[in-house]
């Protein structure tokens, strides 16, 4: 079993797969879950729980950067067993109470995220009477903390920040490693990225809510992936990034964003040609054509 790691005296860091999990309080206080990583986590999750905080301990909720279903996954399923609620901005409430599909995400903005976006799931997810619209104001169990809107990943995005040690859980509005490439996506190595670019839907809201978090010059940030950074020249490396935060050079959302409301997806730019999907019916059609003619089984013969 995985173990949490501390990147603060009450912060703790749970990766699993390829995404985070968050917890923060101490071992015989109240404490809360933020994010809740992939379907089918829940029971590794609640194991790492009980060792941190003690049997039978229980949040006082679960938070969620935004709903995508790697930080989601495990919500309802949680929730249900500790008995305790979910909070998500309101922008992201329709693609939790499975009134809404999340914009689709775009595959032909190039790198290793965008090709294996082609198979990941953006359905709307119905998280039932559990979820509750994020408060202004104090949070429960996050007394010192507070959220921030940090849209263009998602509708309602947000980002959580402590001033007193300018703690920063940043979900994806940025990354601490490079899912663009496969060799980053492969090894993890630390690098401050943009993250889950092909499920971006706007652009401008992407850089606009770095460009606000950068602002806050963190000492420590802990994304939903990659592993978390803290060092002194972590404000000045994040301010660069939002310096240099370019969109892609072609892509769905490049030139216009999937326009949203309170009852989710309004209208969507149209789909580029992806070659993709051709491509791979093209060598399974040429794939049956020879296993029916019986060359590959002449080939395995030979």
């Amino acid at each position: 079993m995985k173990a949490i790691e501390r990147i603060a005296p009450d912060v703790g860091w749970l990766p699993i797969s390829f995404v985070n999990s968050y917890f923060v309080g101490h071992s015989g206080g109240p404490w809360v879950l933020i994010d809740s990583g992939l379907p089918g986590q829940g029971e590794q999750i609640f194991a790492v729980a009980e060792a941190r905080f003690g049997a039978g301990s229980r949040p006082e909720a679960i938070y969620l950067t935004h709903g995508h279903f790697d930080h989601a996954g495990s919500a309802l399923q949680l929730a249900e067993r500790w008995d305790v609620p979910i909070f998500a901005h309101r922008m992201e409430l329709p693609y939790l109470t499975g009134l809404s599909a999340y914009p689709p995400p775009d595959p032909t903005i190039g790198g290793a995220m965008a090709f294996l976006s082609r198979f990941i799931p953006y359905r709307a997810r119905d998280l039932g009477e559990r979820i509750r619209v994020l408060p202004e104001g104090e949070l429960e169990g996050l007394p010192d903390w507070r959220w921030i809107a940090a849209p263009g990943h998602s509708p309602g995005h947000v980002a959580f920040f402590r001033e007193s040690d300018r703690v920063l859980l940043a979900g994806d509005a940025f990354a601490t490693m490079n899912m663009d490439s496969w060799s980053g996506l492969i090894s993890g190595q630390k690098k401050l990225s943009r993250a889950g670019a092909p499920f971006t839907m706007d652009w401008r809201a992407a850089r606009e809510s770095l460009r606000q978090l950068a602002e806050l010059r963190p000492n420590v940030a802990g994304c939903g992936h990659g592993v978390p950074m803290s060092d002194a020249q972590l404000p000045e490396r994040l301010e660069r990034l939002a310096q240099r935060f370019r969109p892609p050079r072609h892509g769905r959302y490049v030139d216009a964003p999937a326009q949203v409301d309170e009852t989710g997806v309004v209208a969507l730019p149209p789909a580029p040609f992806d070659p993709v999907p051709l491509a791979t019916a093209g060598a399974l059609l040429l794939a049956g054509i020879a296993l029916g003619s019986g060359y590959l089984e002449e080939q395995l013969r030979d």
